[in-house]
Protein backbone atom coordinates (compact mmCIF):
# COMPACT_ATOMS: atom_id res chain seq x y z
CA UNK A 1 0.00 0.00 0.00
CA UNK A 2 1.11 3.49 -0.93
CA UNK A 3 2.38 5.76 2.23
CA UNK A 4 -0.23 8.23 0.65
CA UNK A 5 -3.27 7.43 -0.68
CA UNK A 6 -5.63 10.07 -1.99
CA UNK A 7 -9.37 9.39 -3.28
CA UNK A 8 -11.93 11.59 -4.95
CA UNK A 9 -11.31 14.07 -2.73
CA UNK A 10 -13.40 17.53 -3.00
CA UNK A 11 -12.22 20.66 -0.50
CA UNK A 12 -14.78 23.61 -1.40
CA UNK A 13 -14.47 27.01 0.49
CA UNK A 14 -16.54 30.24 1.43
CA UNK A 15 -14.98 33.62 0.20
CA UNK A 16 -17.35 35.95 1.62
CA UNK A 17 -20.59 34.75 -0.38
CA UNK A 18 -18.70 33.25 -3.71
CA UNK A 19 -18.00 29.33 -3.23
CA UNK A 20 -14.71 27.91 -4.19
CA UNK A 21 -13.80 24.38 -5.42
CA UNK A 22 -10.05 24.67 -4.21
CA UNK A 23 -10.24 20.41 -4.77
CA UNK A 24 -11.96 18.88 -7.40
CA UNK A 25 -12.05 15.22 -7.37
CA UNK A 26 -8.40 14.66 -6.85
CA UNK A 27 -7.01 11.50 -6.64
CA UNK A 28 -3.34 10.52 -5.79
CA UNK A 29 -0.69 8.16 -4.65
CA UNK A 30 2.73 8.82 -2.80
CA UNK A 31 5.15 5.18 -2.54
CA UNK A 32 7.26 5.41 0.53
CA UNK A 33 10.65 6.62 -0.55
CA UNK A 34 9.54 9.37 -3.22
CA UNK A 35 10.42 12.70 -3.21
CA UNK A 36 7.64 15.04 -4.97
CA UNK A 37 7.19 18.49 -5.86
CA UNK A 38 3.80 19.98 -6.13
CA UNK A 39 3.40 23.20 -8.49
CA UNK A 40 0.51 25.54 -9.94
CA UNK A 41 -0.41 28.93 -9.76
CA UNK A 42 -1.88 30.47 -6.86
CA UNK A 43 -5.90 29.16 -6.08
CA UNK A 44 -4.96 25.89 -7.71
CA UNK A 45 -5.44 23.76 -4.65
CA UNK A 46 -1.53 22.21 -3.75
CA UNK A 47 -1.94 24.19 -0.72
CA UNK A 48 -4.89 22.58 0.13
CA UNK A 49 -3.73 19.69 -0.91
CA UNK A 50 -0.61 19.86 1.69
CA UNK A 51 -3.43 20.78 4.36
CA UNK A 52 -5.11 17.35 4.02
CA UNK A 53 -1.79 15.60 3.58
CA UNK A 54 -0.24 17.34 7.12
CA UNK A 55 -3.76 16.47 8.59
CA UNK A 56 -4.36 19.55 9.55
CA UNK A 57 -7.57 19.87 7.50
CA UNK A 58 -10.16 16.95 6.43
CA UNK A 59 -11.96 17.23 2.92
CA UNK A 60 -15.68 17.94 2.55
CA UNK A 61 -15.92 14.55 0.16
CA UNK A 62 -12.99 11.71 -0.49
CA UNK A 63 -10.84 9.53 1.66
CA UNK A 64 -7.41 9.72 2.71
CA UNK A 65 -4.87 7.11 3.79
CA UNK A 66 -1.56 7.60 5.35
CA UNK A 67 0.63 4.71 6.67
CA UNK A 68 -2.46 2.26 5.86
CA UNK A 69 -4.53 4.79 8.90
CA UNK A 70 -7.66 6.48 7.38
CA UNK A 71 -7.11 9.92 8.71
CA UNK A 72 -10.66 10.81 7.17
CA UNK A 73 -12.09 8.46 9.74
CA UNK A 74 -9.99 10.29 12.81
CA UNK A 75 -11.08 12.82 15.21
CA UNK A 76 -9.00 15.90 15.64
CA UNK A 77 -7.64 13.80 19.09
CA UNK A 78 -6.30 10.81 16.11
CA UNK A 79 -4.51 13.24 13.72
CA UNK A 80 -2.90 15.29 15.71
CA UNK A 81 -1.15 11.87 17.61
CA UNK A 82 -0.87 10.59 14.01
CA UNK A 83 0.88 14.13 12.55
CA UNK A 84 3.30 13.88 15.68
CA UNK A 85 4.27 10.03 14.98
CA UNK A 86 4.48 9.74 11.01
CA UNK A 87 4.86 13.67 9.58
CA UNK A 88 7.41 16.21 9.90
CA UNK A 89 6.52 19.60 8.69
CA UNK A 90 9.15 22.55 7.33
CA UNK A 91 7.63 25.72 6.35
CA UNK A 92 8.64 28.55 4.37
CA UNK A 93 8.95 30.94 7.51
CA UNK A 94 10.59 28.56 10.13
CA UNK A 95 8.60 28.82 12.80
CA UNK A 96 11.08 28.61 15.47
CA UNK A 97 10.62 29.83 18.95
CA UNK A 98 13.01 32.82 19.51
CA UNK A 99 14.44 32.59 23.22
CA UNK A 100 14.80 29.05 22.74
CA UNK A 101 18.63 27.83 21.47
CA UNK A 102 19.18 25.87 18.26
CA UNK A 103 19.00 22.32 20.43
CA UNK A 104 15.73 23.35 22.56
CA UNK A 105 13.97 24.16 19.49
CA UNK A 106 14.84 20.42 17.41
CA UNK A 107 13.79 19.26 21.31
CA UNK A 108 10.41 20.29 21.26
CA UNK A 109 8.52 17.49 19.56
CA UNK A 110 10.19 14.90 21.89
CA UNK A 111 8.24 16.99 24.89
CA UNK A 112 4.93 15.24 23.71
CA UNK A 113 6.68 11.90 24.08
CA UNK A 114 7.78 9.77 27.48
CA UNK A 115 11.72 10.71 26.30
CA UNK A 116 13.87 11.89 29.30
CA UNK A 117 15.37 14.93 29.35
CA UNK A 118 18.64 13.20 28.69
CA UNK A 119 17.71 11.61 25.78
CA UNK A 120 15.95 14.93 24.38
CA UNK A 121 19.45 16.29 24.50
CA UNK A 122 21.58 13.28 22.60
CA UNK A 123 19.00 12.94 19.89
CA UNK A 124 18.83 16.81 19.22
CA UNK A 125 22.40 17.07 19.05
CA UNK A 126 22.71 14.03 16.51
CA UNK A 127 19.14 15.38 14.48
CA UNK A 128 21.29 19.03 14.33
CA UNK A 129 24.85 16.94 13.27
CA UNK A 130 22.67 14.90 10.38
CA UNK A 131 22.00 18.63 9.44
CA UNK A 132 25.33 20.15 9.40
CA UNK A 133 25.10 22.43 12.52
CA UNK A 134 26.86 20.19 15.20
CA UNK A 135 28.66 23.81 16.42
CA UNK A 136 25.37 25.50 16.21
CA UNK A 137 23.69 23.93 19.20
CA UNK A 138 22.87 26.79 21.36
CA UNK A 139 22.81 29.54 19.36
CA UNK A 140 19.46 31.25 19.19
CA UNK A 141 17.50 32.05 15.99
CA UNK A 142 18.51 35.49 15.91
CA UNK A 143 22.45 34.53 16.13
CA UNK A 144 21.71 31.97 12.74
CA UNK A 145 21.71 32.52 9.58
CA UNK A 146 18.13 32.20 6.96
CA UNK A 147 19.87 28.89 5.44
CA UNK A 148 20.82 27.91 9.15
CA UNK A 149 17.26 28.49 11.06
CA UNK A 150 16.02 26.26 7.68
CA UNK A 151 18.81 23.59 9.09
CA UNK A 152 16.74 23.58 12.30
CA UNK A 153 13.45 23.77 11.19
CA UNK A 154 14.78 20.43 9.37
CA UNK A 155 16.16 18.83 12.28
CA UNK A 156 13.04 19.43 14.51
CA UNK A 157 10.76 18.00 12.06
CA UNK A 158 13.01 15.01 11.83
CA UNK A 159 13.23 14.38 15.49
CA UNK A 160 10.91 11.60 15.65
CA UNK A 161 11.95 9.71 12.98
CA UNK A 162 8.83 10.57 10.98
CA UNK A 163 8.63 8.20 7.45
CA UNK A 164 6.76 11.68 5.88
CA UNK A 165 8.18 15.00 5.63
CA UNK A 166 5.94 17.95 4.11
CA UNK A 167 7.48 20.91 3.13
CA UNK A 168 5.55 24.29 2.05
CA UNK A 169 7.63 26.67 0.09
CA UNK A 170 10.91 25.65 2.25
CA UNK A 171 13.69 27.55 -0.14
CA UNK A 172 10.98 30.76 -0.47
CA UNK A 173 12.82 32.84 2.30
CA UNK A 174 16.37 32.19 0.98
CA UNK A 175 18.76 33.17 -2.21
CA UNK A 176 19.56 30.81 -4.56
CA UNK A 177 22.69 29.47 -3.16
CA UNK A 178 21.31 28.41 0.42
CA UNK A 179 18.27 27.23 -1.04
CA UNK A 180 20.21 25.01 -3.38
CA UNK A 181 22.03 23.81 -0.28
CA UNK A 182 18.51 22.85 1.44
CA UNK A 183 17.10 20.77 -1.29
CA UNK A 184 20.50 19.07 -1.67
CA UNK A 185 19.87 18.14 1.96
CA UNK A 186 16.46 17.18 1.04
CA UNK A 187 17.96 14.75 -1.56
CA UNK A 188 20.53 13.36 1.03
CA UNK A 189 17.79 12.44 3.11
CA UNK A 190 15.72 11.01 0.58
CA UNK A 191 18.46 8.98 -0.80
CA UNK A 192 20.18 7.80 2.00
CA UNK A 193 17.69 7.31 4.77
CA UNK A 194 14.41 6.89 2.21
CA UNK A 195 12.37 9.93 4.04
CA UNK A 196 9.42 10.37 2.07
CA UNK A 197 9.38 13.76 0.98
CA UNK A 198 6.56 15.90 -0.65
CA UNK A 199 7.16 19.67 -1.14
CA UNK A 200 4.91 22.15 -2.42
CA UNK A 201 7.07 24.98 -4.43
CA UNK A 202 6.99 27.56 -7.22
CA UNK A 203 10.23 28.01 -8.35
CA UNK A 204 10.29 25.29 -11.13
CA UNK A 205 14.55 25.23 -10.87
CA UNK A 206 13.60 23.81 -7.58
CA UNK A 207 10.42 21.75 -8.24
CA UNK A 208 12.51 20.15 -11.06
CA UNK A 209 15.19 18.75 -8.92
CA UNK A 210 12.28 16.45 -7.33
CA UNK A 211 12.18 12.60 -9.24
CA UNK A 212 8.54 13.21 -9.58
CA UNK A 213 6.31 16.71 -10.37
CA UNK A 214 2.56 17.03 -9.50
CA UNK A 215 1.30 20.26 -11.46
CA UNK A 216 -2.15 21.36 -10.28
CA UNK A 217 -4.44 24.10 -12.30
CA UNK A 218 -8.16 24.68 -10.66
CA UNK A 219 -8.66 22.13 -8.32
CA UNK A 220 -7.40 19.39 -10.44
CA UNK A 221 -3.76 17.54 -11.54
CA UNK A 222 -2.85 18.77 -14.66
CA UNK A 223 0.34 16.85 -14.76
CA UNK A 224 1.47 14.23 -13.02
CA UNK A 225 5.32 13.19 -14.28
CA UNK A 226 8.12 11.36 -13.22
CA UNK A 227 12.08 11.99 -14.25
CA UNK A 228 13.09 8.89 -16.26
CA UNK A 229 16.52 9.09 -15.66
CA UNK A 230 16.09 9.19 -11.86
CA UNK A 231 12.55 6.68 -11.95
CA UNK A 232 12.63 4.50 -9.46
CA UNK A 233 9.36 3.12 -11.32
CA UNK A 234 6.68 4.11 -8.20
CA UNK A 235 5.35 7.52 -9.49
CA UNK A 236 2.39 6.52 -11.60
CA UNK A 237 0.18 9.52 -13.47
CA UNK A 238 -2.92 10.62 -12.47
CA UNK A 239 -5.87 13.08 -12.81
CA UNK A 240 -8.98 14.06 -11.55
Amino acid sequence: MPLIEVVEVWKNYLLGEVRVEALRGVSVAVERGEFVAITGPSGSGKSTLMHILGCLDLPDRGDYWLDEDRVTQMGSDERARLRNEKIGFVFQNFFLMSRTSARENVELPLLYTDTPAKKRREIARRMLQRVGLQDREEHFPNQLSGGQQQRVAIARALVNHPPLLLADEPTGNLDSQTGQEIIALFQALNMEEGVTIVIVTHEPDIAAQARRQIRFRDGVIAEDSVRREVALGSGRGEGA
